[in-house]
């Protein structure tokens, strides 16, 4: 009778320790952040890996730009195996890997200083640059799409339309390091409002933000007017305007909120990719971030610093899509992967 009591028991639902275990396994919030957890993880260990196979595929011995000019062969034979890359790959990339979780990326082969330390000292300017100009992008790029799609709803101010896909295309299709050298010619030689390099002064941020937030403005704000032409057609919206809740009110209660998911997916994307652009920009305007440094570095054939450098503007786009995915999950728990009443 006994066991019959036991397997009736865990037959019902809701009794036994096991339920609330399984209730809360199953709940939309934990199972999203293990998948977010498994995809940081798997984006970790495959950058770890393309870090490692890539880099000594750049051209050039760095043992013998290390060594010097001049040195003799056993000069450079001495300085390889001294930067350990005479021992097999295989025992260099478990040194690699062991090294990466420790937080220890190894020492320079240039200046014998701590990679860490490298990154740690560029990485507030590059923050600096990334953080501003993804705070401008969204601030600039929504209201503009919004006004542009407002105002050319239904076949309305079509000159406006066109100029605006002319100019969003035009500058978006530039590349950027040719925006920064226009930037550099115009506000800081021609008339001499900005520094042209350097990172000495708070107005020397403003012409390598400008070049940085230029092409995502142009594209996200494409986007945010495409879908908000979508979303003006609605029939809700349609509804509410019927109601004369006010054009004002109607837009950022009804409008708005629609092209959230959509608009954020993408910027996520798109903001994510902009690190990559951060190298040229801080390499034409000389401004001390991961940018130059991983510049400067490959020049040098410093594999450390230049894994070290990619390993971490990797892990930082995988962060900032990361970051994306869970306000969109706040937003609408629709987007943890079920639905708002399993919440």
């Amino acid at each position: 009778m006994t066991s019959s009591i036991v397997v009736e028991a865990s037959r019902t639902p809701g009794v036994g320790a096991g339920s609330a275990g399984g209730r809360f396994i199953r709940h939309p919030w934990v199972g999203f952040v293990l998948r977010r957890l498994g995809g940081l993880v798997l984006s970790f260990v495959v950058l770890t890996v393309v870090t490692f196979l890539i880099v000594p595929l750049i051209p050039g011995d760095p043992a013998v730009i290390a060594a010097g000019d001049g040195a003799s062969p056993a000069q450079v034979a001495s300085v390889r195996a001294e930067l350990g890359l005479d021992l097999p790959v295989l025992t260099q990339f478990v040194n690699y890997v062991s090294g990466v979780l420790r937080l220890d990326m190894g020492n320079s082969f240039v200046s014998g200083e701590s990679v860490s330390t490298l990154i740690f000292t560029r990485f507030p300017f590059t923050a600096e640059i990334a953080l501003l100009a993804i705070v401008l992008v969204l601030l600039l790029s929504v209201p503009l799409g919004m006004i542009v799609a407002i105002l050319t709803r239904g076949g309305r101010n079509k000159w406006l339309d066109n100029i605006f896909n002319f100019l969003t295309s035009l500058i978006y299709s530039v590349p950027q390091y040719v925006v920064a050298t226009l930037l550099v010619v115009v506000f800081a030689v021609t008339l001499r409002w900005f520094p042209a390099a350097g990172a000495t002064t708070l107005s020397s941020l403003v012409l390598p933000t400008a070049a940085l937030m230029l092409g995502p403005v142009c594209v996200i704000s494409r986007i945010v007017r495409r879908e908000t032409a979508v979303v003006l057609n609605k029939d809700y919206i349609r509804t509410a305007r019927g109601w004369r809740l006010g054009a004002l009110r109607t837009n950022l209660r009804y409008v708005l909120p629609n092209l959230v998911t959509t608009t954020l997916t993408l910027s996520g994307l798109i903001l994510a990719a902009q690190l990559g652009g951060a190298v040229v920009i801080e390499t034409v305007f000389a401004w001390p971030g991961l940018g130059q440094g991983i510049v400067n570095a490959i020049l040098q054939r410093d594999y450390p610093v230049i894994r070290g450098i990619i390993l971490i503007l990797g892990l930082l786009a995988t962060l900032i899509i990361t970051m994306v995915d869970l306000i969109l999950a706040i937003i609408d728990p629709r987007n943890l992967g079920g639905t708002s009443s399993d919440v």
